[in-house]
């Protein structure tokens, strides 16, 4: 145990001033990642997490070939089955930690749960099929979550512009829209930040 207090207090000076502070401690915040099958949630959760993200991944087998299309996604080959789980430091005092859901209907049930005490969600669309996101929009607009809409661009897809991806899901005009990609961690961050603002321009308290 001693030694073990003794590595914390070497390593203090590697720590940033309010990590040392005990008086304060950092905001925990939650965020829920939603959308349809293979629609990049895993990989966004994972690009940004600062730890060693929690996933429940499992291989897709022919037993699923009836209940889940692939012909979206031809390549994937495993399948979120309960959650994803990451953590990012965003400021001095505000730690987000995320939550991807799973995509298929299957697994809808878990989303009550996951959805319990966040601050809003980032749906992310595919615009090659843009329908798949609709259950999610229906799911957050009906539990009154504030929520974001991500397009997440897809190498070799057609990109659109913001207003019309706004238009095709009938997004109405005060829930932020944006062009994002779930690969590349800055994009990611931006869209995680663009949530927590909406989050606190709808919920200000």
């Amino acid at each position: 145990m001693d030694s073990a207090v003794s590595e914390l207090l070497e390593d203090e000076g590697q720590l940033q001033a309010w990590q040392t502070d005990r008086s304060r401690a950092p905001i925990a915040t939650k965020i829920v990642v939603a959308g349809g099958f293979g629609v990049g949630k895993t990989t966004l959760v994972t690009a940004v997490s600062e730890i060693q993200p929690l996933q429940t991944e499992a291989l897709m087998t022919e037993a699923s070939a009836e209940t889940d299309d692939l012909s979206g996604t031809p390549g994937k080959t495993t399948t979120t089955v309960a959650m994803d789980f990451g953590r990012i430091t965003l400021d001095d005092d505000l730690v987000l930690y995320l939550f991807g859901t799973p995509g298929q209907q299957r697994f809808w049930f878990m989303w009550d749960d996951l959805v319990r005490g966040a601050i809003g969600a980032v749906v992310l669309a595919d615009t090659r099929r843009l329908s798949d996101c609709f259950p999610a929009l229906d799911y957050f607009e009906s539990c009154g979550l504030p929520y974001i809409v991500a397009v997440n661009h897809f190498d070799g897809s057609e990109e659109f512009a913001v207003a019309d991806v706004r238009e095709a899901l009938t997004v109405p005009p005060h829930i932020p829209v944006l062009i994002m990609d779930a690969r590349q961690r800055i994009s990611a961050i931006e869209s995680l930040l663009a949530l927590v603002g909406h989050a606190l321009d709808a919920t200000p308290e």
